[in-house]
């Protein structure tokens, strides 16, 4: 199969309220053609429902939808020349391999011919040719989500719409068919948007991240810059595993105080009501009297590569990421430092971060 140029598809002022609940606030939200975007945020962000005002299953309450040149706000799914992915497959169980990946085809009278040689070819994309006689009842979890992907992928849509496609999966097979997800979408350049709770697939799969909290676009970036400049509180604590280390405090005019201690940042300013991050990467291990934030070793856990070292500090645990031969014993003191260049400082009043 060649590669798709792909189109842009746009949200613009996209609003829904069920009832006096709104779900989705103005989203503005342009995908570039062939991108693959990922949207991602907890359950109720407002993810889901923005993938289902695109594929017309959902109408917005208000704003316009458009894929390519088309404003098709109002249009019916099925002239939206779209293919969705779901969680649930969502396979004929009565029809096998070969026939659920050809139905779109026989639904719009393809020539039988023409039908044989598209359901070879999809199934080849996603290794399946030699199931093409089987019943869904016959196959794993991720050979099904295959099926569903060859179906999709048949259809040569304008867009992918995916809908955590991988979350019935075992970690395993997660990792193998993200691969083989981001692969495909490359080899084919057309557009994909992917809705997902899952910050790995985020970041492993997605051009950029579009992260979504209670309705309204928290912020649209590439992996890296989500990751490494978050534009919020709310961001900065939602990607990353551990979660990134909160300090509550004050800022006065650049240095950040804390419980009798005080730190040097990066950051101008001041504010009253002020919090301080560092990822567990950025910090170290060292004596109490080289730093401001110290307390007592409270676990540590050997993950393989690298040992997570968690502190208690004044009530609050602070997580390191020391070398994996780390050795410590719970209770004893121990002091956290982290460089000026990798503190990140919030306002707590608004969850904004202070440059």
């Amino acid at each position: 199969m060649a590669a798709n140029p792909g189109v842009p598809v746009s949200f613009d002022h996209v609003q829904k309220s069920f009832g006096s609940v709104r779900v989705l606030e103005e989203l503005n939200l342009q995908v570039a053609p062939g991108e693959f975007l990922v949207l991602l945020g907890a359950s109720g962000s407002g993810k889901t429902t923005a993938l289902r005002i695109l594929s017309g299953l959902e109408a917005a309450s208000a704003g316009r939808v458009r894929i390519g040149d088309r404003d098709v706000t109002d249009v019916l799914p099925k002239y939206r020349d779209i293919s969705m992915v779901f969680q649930s497959y969502a396979l004929y169980p009565h029809k096998t391999v070969a026939e659920n990946i050809g139905f779109p085809l026989k639904v719009r009278k393809v020539p039988k011919a023409e039908q044989d040689i598209a359901i070879h070819d999809a199934a080849a994309q996603v290794q399946l040719e030699t199931l093409l006689d089987r019943y869904p009842r016959q196959l794993s979890g991720g050979q099904r989500q295959r099926v569903a992907l060859a179906r999709a992928i048949i259809r040569r849509p304008s867009v992918f719409l995916m809908d955590e496609p991988l979350s019935n999966l075992d970690a395993k097979l997660r990792g193998h068919m993200r691969a083989e997800l981001k692969h495909m979408q490359q080899s084919f350049g057309i557009t994909t948007i992917y809705v997902t709770h899952d910050q790995v697939e985020a970041m492993t799969l997605a051009h950029r991240v579009a992260i979504l909290e209670k309705g309204i676009l928290q912020q649209l970036d590439t992996p890296a810059n989500i990751y490494n400049n978050p534009a919020n509180l709310f961001v900065a604590q939602f990607i990353g595993s551990p979660p990134m280390n909160i300090v509550k405090g004050a800022l006065d005019n650049g240095t950040f105080r804390m419980q009798g201690e005080s730190l040097a940042t990066h950051v101008t300013g001041s504010a009253a009501d002020a919090v301080l991050g560092v990822r567990p990467e950025d910090c170290s291990i060292t004596a109490p009297a080289n730093a401001a934030l110290k307390g007592e070793i409270y676990t540590t856990e050997l993950i393989g590569d690298h040992t997570l070292v968690t502190v208690k500090s004044n009530g609050s645990f602070l997580t390191v990421k020391a070398a994996k031969d780390f050795v410590a014993k719970p209770g004893e003191t121990a002091g956290v430092a982290a460089s000026t260049e990798h503190l990140y400082v919030f306002d707590a009043s608004t969850g904004n971060r202070m440059r």
